[in-house]
């Protein structure tokens, strides 16, 4: 079984820009969750793992690294596991795969250590960006938060798309911190959610 495995950052992505690959898959598969959730803690992800460790899987696709994550030591070790299971990985951006003609890939294990060590990299530059960017805005007299003497009712908070994915988790009998991985929320939101529900 040939399967694709699509990633993007956030719940408003659309992941449109994978309609661009217009090869055949017998299953595709897209998660919409930060790259620094663990790859068996995405939802989508969970799916793949059953069918890799029920042998159906032979080669896997992504665009990039970075869609199996943003950890070097996830991405290595999601990596490794596959290879266990002698599933060929594909990378489209770079053309490279695993286990092209079913053998390994001498130069692999360097180049998705390096690729990973990047990815890994770039997310603490935007984060490092982001606070920065924060911290001028604020210090220029800008604020951050919800605007003074704006209130929100609890049905309307519940019931926003957001609210309605942290619910379900909930009922799921995930971790607050679990829940907050899934839906890229903060704990604290989560917390909201479950007081008010």
């Amino acid at each position: 079984m040939k399967v694709k495995y699509n990633r993007v950052s956030t719940i408003l992505q659309t992941g449109n820009r994978f309609e661009a690959d217009t090869d055949r898959y017998d299953i595709t598969l897209l998660d919409k969750v930060s790259g620094s959730v663990s790859f068996r803690d995405r939802v989508e992800a969970k799916k793949l793992v059953k069918l890799v460790e029920d042998g159906k899987v032979t080669e896997l696709v992504v665009e990039e690294f970075s869609r199996l994550g943003r950890n070097t030591g996830d991405v290595i070790s999601t990596l490794d596991w596959l290879d266990q299971y002698e599933v060929n990985v594909r990378i489209r951006n770079l053309g490279v795969e695993s286990r092209p003609n079913g053998k390994r890939n001498p130069v692999w294990k360097i180049l998705s250590a390096t690729m990973s060590s990047l990815y890994e990299m770039e997310l603490e530059n935007i984060k490092e960006r982001t606070q920065t960017g924060r911290l001028i805005y604020l210090q220029k007299g800008g604020i951050l938060g919800r605007p003074k003497n704006t209130t929100e009712s609890n049905n309307t908070f519940l019931s926003k798309p957001k609210s309605k994915k942290i619910i379900h988790y909930l009922e799921m009998g995930l971790s607050i911190r679990e829940v907050a991985k899934q839906v890229n929320a903060s704990p604290k939101t989560i917390m909201k959610v479950k007081k008010l529900m």
